[in-house]
């Protein structure tokens, strides 16, 4: 081999190791070809590869491209906690001076690193709290929650998931699609119980729901487990090669607007805290915030911590 490649891997969404959504980050992905980093993505076989490059501005910290095994993303929310998170323990990014404080602004803990990230769909502020091993770190969504119109039936998603008609019912709720950036079908599901009998038939997938576009369920319930927590979901992928995904920001994100809207309160901050990967062992708990202003959501935050489990070389050509 001519040349290699380091790589970190990170468990994003849970303070414990072997836990939440893993990820690896390529630091100095300028060593990486372009035409090669779809092809590494594929060989970890993790739900999301990242490669940090150069920023545009140079104002910012650093570039962003993502991959699934299946396809490059514009814009993912594991990815950025984790990577962002890599940047500071790297001393890639440095805290900022004489500013302290935990994860939720404290003024207690250690330093505090902000700064701007460029994916895909533009700019992305985040924030970093952290040391050794373990962060936290929570990013502003670059692009509101937009509903995109025409979900698939109800009764075909039942079919689809293995469930019956009812499971499918929660007073309220409704399957939608929401966007910010990437579309996620947000599909309620009764009680937890219905959630983890959930199973998704591919070949029905691929037949009547496939078509439509839609290439990401996520699957939602207000039946969490753990005190403390507002909601519990799963999320399938199979367009992008993602069976099940153990933690998903930017579906998350894309929550704002699906539970926004829901918020009889015109204005005001409102905050849940989402289960998810319990059924694959890979507990993940995720931080949304929202901001409603006259009526419309302003604001969008995603975070929740970071685990650094280690490193690793790639010997490519």
């Amino acid at each position: 081999m001519s040349g290699g490649a380091r790589y970190l891997l990170a468990d994003v969404f849970t303070d414990r190791p072997f836990g939440g959504n893993q990820l690896a980050v390529f630091p100095d992905g300028g060593q990486v070809s372009p035409a090669l980093m779809p092809v590494i993505a594929r060989e970890l076989n993790l739900s999301e590869t990242v490669f940090v490059l150069p920023p545009d501005d140079p104002k910012h910290a650093a570039r962003l491209r993502i991959f699934t095994p299946g396809s490059e993303l514009p814009f993912a929310g594991h990815p950025t906690v984790g990577t962002a998170s890599v940047l500071v323990a790297e001393g890639i990014v440095a805290p900022a001076s004489g500013v302290a404080g935990g994860p939720d602004g404290g003024s207690r803990g250690p330093a505090v690193a902000e700064f701007v990230l460029e994916l895909g769909v533009g700019p992305v502020p985040v924030r970093v709290v952290g040391s050794g091993r373990t962060y936290h770190a929570r990013f502003d969504v670059p692009r509101l929650p937009e509903m995109v119109p025409d979900p698939p039936a109800t009764d075909e998603l039942a079919k689809a998931l293995a469930l019956e008609l009812d499971d499918l019912r929660v007073p309220g709720w409704e399957p939608e699609v929401w966007s910010c950036g990437v579309a996620f079908l947000v599909v309620p599901i009764r009680d937890r119980s219905a959630l983890g009998r959930a199973r998704l038939d591919t070949s029905r997938w691929e037949r009547s729901i496939a078509p439509t576009g839609v290439s990401h369920l996520y699957l939602l319930t207000p039946d969490p487990k753990l005190a403390g927590s507002s909601l519990r979901a799963r999320m399938f992928a199979p367009g992008l090669g993602i069976a099940e995904d153990p933690a998903t920001g930017s579906a998350a994100s894309t929550l704002g607007g699906f539970l926004g809207v829901r918020e009889p309160e015109p204005d005001g901050r409102f905050a849940w805290r989402i289960e998810q990967g319990f059924e694959m062992g890979r507990p993940s708990l995720i931080d949304l915030d929202i901001e409603k202003r006259a009526g419309a959501v302003a604001l969008v935050r995603v975070g929740g911590n970071c685990v650094l489990m280690g490193e690793g070389h790639l010997d490519i050509d």
